[in-house]
């Protein structure tokens, strides 16, 4: 097809990544998956034809033999999704050096890594950049220090991408989703359900409480946010550069002063 193009999408086996390269490989595109554990990436292969190459994103070692691989297998690179990522929550105070190391290492030195690595192949085929945040880049939350200060990095190290590159033909925004049901969505809310006594209800009656807030009263699915993914990776967004687009069911739209009027807030 004329408009086939070259996608390596990081955190590629499971959750918004794993369904960004099932959207990706059905319009058609060849996609290059990538994730430290290969049985996920695997399955994904096996299912939608992706390649998988297995790689840890934080070793410059890695990230260099990634991109050689997707170069050697379709000769070209354009796009990258910079989707792999951690969380470990905790408070400044609370927070082991080690734990804030991680967080860093891999939701902003990985795609800075992957950001040096691909650029040189990305300016050859004028092509796109779409980094995964969330809205904690945006927003912040109850011990959520490391985690929020590395989204609020990603999103600025992508928007420098915009600004340095655009004149030169590559396109790069951010996508900042809320809850969405993942792998690490659903660990959060089990470990939410417990602290809370949410009984039975287990994870499904955290999600609900977690979202009861939202516009839409629900988590997304990875696919909906695939789909923000992929039209900024487009032509149709040829326009789009620098931009941080929540896919959040307007979370990020409510004024907090106002949730009162609507529900009795109470501390737990």
């Amino acid at each position: 097809m004329a408009d086939q193009r070259v996608v390596i999408v990081t955190g590629g086996g499971t959750g918004i990544g794993a369904a960004t390269a099932r959207l990706l490989r059905t319009a058609g595109h060849r996609v290059v998956v990538s994730g430290r554990r290969p049985e996920p990436l695997r399955r994904i292969a096996e299912e939608t034809g992706a390649l998988a190459h297995p790689s840890d994103t934080t070793d410059p070692d890695g990230v260099r033999g990634l991109v050689d691989a997707a170069l050697t297998a379709y000769g070209r690179l354009d796009g990258l999704v910079l989707n792999a990522g951690v969380g470990r929550g905790g408070a400044v105070g609370d927070m082991s050096p080690e734990d804030w190391d991680l967080v860093m290492r891999t939701n902003l030195t990985g795609p800075f890594l992957m950001l040096r690595a691909a650029l040189p192949h990305l300016l050859e085929s004028r092509g796109s950049v779409v980094a995964v945040a969330s809205v904690a880049a945006l927003r912040n939350g109850v011990a959520n220090g490391a985690y929020a200060a590395s989204k609020a990095a990603l999103l600025q190290l992508c928007t420098s991408v915009a600004v340095d590159y655009g004149p030169r033909g590559v396109r790069a925004n951010t996508v900042c989703p809320g809850w969405v049901r993942s792998e690490m969505a659903d660990r959060r809310m089990a470990r939410f359900a417990e602290e809370a006594g949410l009984g039975e209800g287990g994870a499904e009656a955290a999600y609900e409480e977690a979202t009861r807030l939202s516009p839409v009263r629900r988590p997304g699915r990875p696919e909906e946010v695939a789909e923000a993914i992929t039209w900024l990776l487009s032509p149709a967004a040829s326009l789009v550069n620098g931009a941080a687009l929540t896919v959040d069911g307007g979370v990020t739209a409510i004024d907090p002063g106002t949730t009162a009027f609507d529900f009795r807030i109470q501390p737990r």
